[in-house]
Formats: structure tokens, C-alpha cells, sequence
């Protein structure tokens, strides 16, 4: 069956629109193929407002906002469940007992695309890593289609274009995995960056959390599947009690000296990063001269390491990506050599991790004289506390970002980087990751021209 007669006529109900624009996406083509859509969101009409503007004129959408009512969830043909709803959510639970099929968008596009996959996946460098993919396969003439946990893409949204293409790279983080595990989907070439204590805020356990991220690999054939994966991954695998399901072929990431360098690219993580995108490209068949010549023109990523500005020898880095003490402990080590002063602006959501975590990096920001400024969250107390056991007391903690670069500017020095690195989730103070990132970038601007201005006065 192809894509058109598995969605011509069906009635769904799409759970979770959001705000990032794939929720958007994946109902503009569900109401576009199916014959009925009730989308039901948690949030309100009010704080969907952008979402459904979009969604104005078609016919054949029924919204249920503010609330989830189990009435949408049964006599449905399926649900569509957004990534991040609940495991236990008793909605869901609610439509399997019914009988009613559970999908997720980019399980849905992977399931009937007619093309090879290359998938990724990791807790740090899925991004960096399926974007180099994608750079350094476009620079070298592919046609590639790049999808899964891209801002504002509805991979699903994809399907009626897919045949143009020569191969998708997806980016697939743990809650789109779980959709490749119901229906039992892995990628032709499944990449596995990074494994690393996150989201337990989410899972009852570190091995829940790497059950969704094995769906990368875990669905392969044997003989035909290919696995790119460090060696700190392959343990891992193993640690878990699946390396029964990894297929013959593993290709070993690491930073030879046969991988070529991504001037672009901060920092010795970034470097693994390089090294998994150079086993997949390799994997491809790749030549090394085409891989060498993507690598070099690669600009990295927004909101990675990603320098925003430069002011009176001050260099500003939004790396609002970085939800992990770890994820910010390489973001500052990656900066240290090019800066004799780093201010950091942290804080945000706890994400339940382990309090050695923070403590981790707080003595890390001590041990390297690291300035603070922190934003408030449920999560920053538990920072605060463990900046006091190392001896880093006073800390300020604004009330928003602009008082935030306001606060990080007054103890920045010629030669300094201000880098937003928080370490934790955006939840409560902002819309997402994302929003956090460019009030960020709104905040260096705003106060640069300021100041700008106060000094021709």
C-alpha cells in the first residue's frame, strides 16, 4: 500500500500541535489526505495562537483545546502523537485499549518514503552530526532530503516530494524513536553519536531512555543495516543487553587523523561529531576528497557554539542547545584555548539528572575562574547549591535575558566570551529552547546598540 490509500479517507486525531511548526505541518497534511482531524492540545487557543493561524480554512479540522477528552480517542483510525506526550499518558493508553493505532510523524514518513535513510541519534551531536551529513552529501551533488527533529519541518509533510530525492538524513531524537520502535522501523545506515544521562525528568530510568534510543539500530537486517557508533556507545550497548540487535556491519566513530577538519566546528566533541559523520559518508561511498570539501565549507549550526556577535574584543556564542551540565562543560572547555575569560550564562528547567552532575560543573566553572550569571528555573537552586560546595557564592540570578547579557557584560573583559550554555531545560521562563536562544541573540543586540549610542553622547 502506498502512502495516498493509507491516509485517503481516514479520521485521526493528531495529539499535540505545538508551537515548533512540525505539529502545524503534520496536520496541514493529515487534513490535506485524511477525510477528518481533531486536533487536542493542552495549551489554549490564546497560547496556540501562531500555531493555528495557520490552520485557518480547512474544513475538516475539529479543535479541542486547553483540554484532552478520551472521546477523541477511540472509534479513530489512528492517533498521531506528538513527540514528548507522556508515557504513561492515559489517553494513549485509552486508544490502545480500544484498539486504535498509535503513529508518530517521522515513523510515518520513514514507513512509506521511497528512499534510504540515514538516521541519527545521540544525547549531544545528533544535530551538528546530521547536518554535516546532509552539507557534505548536497556539496558533493546528492539530492538530500533532511528531516526528523529539525525546527519548524514536518518530516510527514515531506512524503509527496520524497521521490525527488536521492536520501533522507534524519534526525531523530528519543521520543520520534519510540514511533520507529512501534512500528518496528530502523535506518539503512543508523548513526549513534552519544549516550549521556538526560531527560529523567521524562524516563522512569537510564535504561528506559536508551530502550527508545536503540530503536536507531535495533530493527535493522542483520546483513544489510550498517551501525556508526563511538566505542562509549558500543559499550553502552552492550551495558544494556542489546547487542544481539546491532547488525553485522559497525562502523567505529573516532578522531583519526583520516577524518578532515571542520574549521567551523568548536571543541574536542565536535571533533567525534566530525568522526561519526565521516564513518556515514564512508559508509555512502564518499570519496575522502568530496568529504574533506564539505567539511571545510560546513558553518555549523544555529544555536551550537554558534557565534552571534562581536563587540569591544567581546565574542558572544549562543549555544542555547546545550540542556546538560555535560553538554555545557564542552561548550566552555571548547572556547577555553580562544578566550582568557569566559562568562557563562546558565539555568533553566531540572531535568532530573543526578545532583554529582551539577557538581561536576561547577567545580569545572571554578577550577577555570568561569564568570556567572544564572537565569531562574526549577533547576538552578540545584546549581546554586553546588557552585556554594566549590565556594562560588553570590551568584546573581536575573529575571530575564536581557537582565541576563546586562549582568554577564559587566563582568566580561577585552578578550572575553559571553556564552549562553544553560544546562538545563527553557521550561517556565521560556516558549522553548529556541525562543530562549533568540531572546539571546535580541538581548546582545539590544544592548550592544545601546551602549553604542551611549558612547557617542
Amino acid at each position: 500500500m502506498g502512502w495516498r490509500e493509507f491516509f485517503a479517507g481516514k479520521r485521526v486525531t493528531v495529539m499535540g500541535l505545538g508551537l515548533l511548526g512540525r505539529g502545524v505541518g503534520d496536520t496541514v497534511f493529515l487534513a490535506e489526505h485524511c477525510a477528518e482531524v481533531v486536533v487536542t492540545d493542552l495549551k489554549s487557543a490564546e497560547e496556540l495562537a501562531l500555531s493555528l493561524a495557520r490552520l485557518q480554512g480547512f474544513r475538516n479540522i475539529r479543535f479541542v483545546l486547553g483540554e484532552h477528552r478520551y472521546e477523541d480517542f477511540v472509534d479513530r483510525d489512528f492517533i498521531l502523537k506528538a513527540a514528548g506526550v507522556p508515557l504513561g499518558s492515559p489517553y494513549i493508553a485509552h486508544a490502545q485499549a480500544h484498539g486504535v493505532p498509535v503513529e508518530m510523524s517521522t515513523a510515518l514518513f520513514a514507513a512509506f518514503a521511497p528512499l534510504p535513510i540515514i538516521g541519527v541519534t545521540g544525547t549531544r551531536g545528533k544535530s551538528t552530526t546530521a547536518h554535516l551529513i546532509a552539507h557534505t552529501l548536497t556539496q558533493a551533488g546528492a539530492r538530500v532530503l533532511l528531516g526528523g527533529n529539525v525546527v519548524g519541518v514536518s518530516t510527514l509533510a515531506l512524503l509527496p516530494e520524497a521521490e525527488r530525492y536521492d536520501v533522507a538524513v534524519l534526525e531523530l531524537d528519543s521520543w520520534q524513536l519510540q514511533g520507529f520502535g512501534a512500528r518496528r522501523l530502523s535506518p539503512r545506515i543508523a548513526v549513534f553519536t552519544s549516550f549521556m544521562e538526560d531527560h529523567l525528568n521524562y524516563y522512569p530510568s537510564l535504561a528506559a531512555y536508551f530502550a527508545d534510543k536503540a530503536h536507531i539500530f535495533a530493527h535493522q537486517p542483520k546483513d544489510e543495516g550498517v551501525l556508526v557508533a563511538t566505542p562509549s556507545v558500543l559499550h553502552t550497548i552492550g551495558r544494556f543487553g542489546f547487542a544481539r540487535q546491532v547488525p553485522k556491519r559497525v562502523v567505529l566513530a573516532q578522531p583519526t587523523p583520516e577524518v578532515p577538519p571542520t574549521p567551523h566546528l568548536l571543541g574536542e566533541h565536535n571533533r567525534w561529531n566530525a568522526a561519526a559523520a565521516y564513518g556515514v559518508l564512508r559508509a555512502w561511498g564518499l570519496s575522502e576528497e568530496a568529504i574533506a570539501k564539505g567539511f571545510a565549507s560546513f558553518p555549523g549550526v544555529p544555536g551550537r557554539l554558534e557565534p552571534v556577535a562581536r563587540w569591544r574584543g567581546i565574542t558572544f556564542y549562543n549555544d542555547t542547545t546545550a540542556t546538560t551540565p555535560q553538554a555545557a562543560i564542552a561548550a566552555l572547555r571548547a572556547l577555553l584555548p580562544r578566550h582568557p575569560h569566559l562568562v557563562a550564562i546558565l539555568g533553566g528547567a531540572d531535568k532530573g539528572l543526578p545532583q554529582e552532575r551539577y557538581e561536576e560543573l561547577a567545580a569545572f566553572m571554578q577550577e577555570h575562574s568561569v564568570s556567572i550569571v544564572l537565569l531562574p528555573g526549577s533547576g538552578t537552586l540545584r546549581l546554586a547549591a553546588a557552585l556554594a560546595t566549590v565556594g562560588v557564592k553570590d551568584t546573581p540570578i536575573a529575571e530575564h535575558m536581557a537582565e541576563a547579557v546586562s549582568l554577564a557584560l559587566q563582568r566580561a573583559r577585552d578578550g572575553a566570551a559571553i556564552v549562553l550554555t544553560p544546562a538545563f531545560a527553557s521550561f517556565g521562563l521560556f516558549r522553548n529552547e529556541f525562543d530562549r536562544g533568540a531572546q539571546f541573540v535580541q538581548a546582545v543586540r539590544a544592548a550592544t546598540r545601546y551602549d553604542r549610542k551611549e558612547a557617542r553622547q
